[in-house]
């Protein structure tokens, strides 16, 4: 195992030291516990054909969330697993510049929009495999096979249940309304995870109410948009703001250091007929000019089983997104909800004209 350095002549403008990362229809019964199973046989029997005596991986992932899953791999089959971190877009650059001559096998990162935005550069190649089929839901891959969701986290409304109360929540929408006036915190809209969130809408409200409700937001905002999901939960928490929205793993981090913090979730857009609570996920795909693509998508396939799906849920209180492996405890206490089943990849497709929107509506 070691973190990869490589020559690149290729691409002097980018960073090669390693850095950390962005953060951050199932099978039923037996099928499902033997698809799983399989996802965990996989890797080893890649390694046992001799398919691969080491694999490359470029991350985006925290090298401290993927390090004990590629250290594991290595245990159970014998497949080296090099790899190198940095953010998405210089990842991507990279194998785009790279081409034929990349040395990567597997490209991981978090959000659908910079997965989907790798299949679009024709950056990876379509898989075809009966078990990340039934490991992964429908809505949590690319529809064409080129990247598998492996783990999931819900962009979710956080509050302060005394200054909020649940009673007074409902929708995404519903933050637009002016009763909430100086009582909303969002993150900035460079997050790609608010972009994701807001071409979902889109998708779904179409762009001329999707607007409203953006606008709706700024206008009731307590302060600027801050700089990430962390600082949100603490102005809640410390009273300067009663609502905002972030990924649930922050605040599952946050509620692990400390249990006291008056700050919890509500599940949105659950009433009868409403699209659900917005997921994002962390996902892989096989890179287009792998040399060895079967064993690397036996990597992705063993990501997607049992013990891999437990250390996503576990180290970083993500959701897995094999729906046959239990949640962490600490997350499972906010109970279950139902999700936008939209196809996430949407929010790549439509993640241009959601930041257009943004603009727009005054969202820095």
């Amino acid at each position: 195992m070691r973190n990869l350095l490589l020559p690149a002549a290729i691409l002097l403008a980018l960073s090669l030291s390693a850095c950390s990362g962005n953060d951050n229809a199932p099978a039923d019964g037996a099928d499902a516990t033997a698809a799983a199973d399989a996802g965990q046989d996989a890797g080893a029997d890649a390694a046992a054909n001799g398919e691969a005596g080491e694999l490359v991986v470029y991350t985006s992932r925290n090298e401290q969330l993927v390090k004990p899953l590629f250290d594991r791999y290595t245990e159970e089959t014998g497949v080296e697993i090099t790899y190198m971190t940095d953010k998405a877009p210089p990842l991507m650059e990279r194998l785009k510049a790279e081409g034929s001559r990349t040395p990567a096998d597997v490209f991981i990162t978090v959000d659908a929009g910079n997965l989907w935005q790798a299949a679009n550069m024709d950056l990876l190649q379509p898989i075809e495999s009966e078990v990340l089929e039934a490991n992964i839901p429908e809505n949590l891959q690319d529809p064409e096979n080129r990247w598998f969701g492996l783990s999931v986290r819900a962009r979710t409304i956080i509050h302060n249940p005394e200054r909020a109360p649940a009673s007074e929540l409902s929708t995404y929408e519903d933050l637009a309304d002016p009763k909430w006036k100086g009582r909303l915190c969002l993150r900035t809209s460079g997050a790609v995870y608010n972009q994701s969130l807001v071409a979902t809408m889109m998708a779904t409200l179409g762009e001329e109410e999707t607007e409203r409700v953006v606008k709706g937001w700024v206008e009731n905002l307590a302060a600027p948009p801050m700089g990430n999901d962390n600082a949100v939960i603490e102005a809640i928490a410390s009273g300067r703001c009663d609502v905002g929205i972030t990924n649930t793993y922050y605040l599952g981090r946050a509620l692990k250091q400390d249990p006291e913090l008056p700050v919890t979730v509500f599940w949105p857009n659950q009433a009868e007929g409403g699209r659900g609570v917005h997921v994002n996920v962390s996902g892989a795909g096989v890179v287009k000019h792998s040399d060895q693509p079967e064993a690397a998508q036996a990597f992705i396939e063993w990501l997607s089983g049992g013990e891999a799906q437990e250390l996503f849920a576990g180290e970083n209180l993500e959701y897995p997104a094999n729906p046959e492996i239990p949640m962490a405890d600490l997350i499972s206490e906010w109970g279950e909800y139902r999700q936008d089943l939209i196809n996430v990849s949407q929010a790549g497709a439509m993640q241009a004209e959601a930041v257009k929107l943004m603009d727009r509506a005054g969202y820095n």
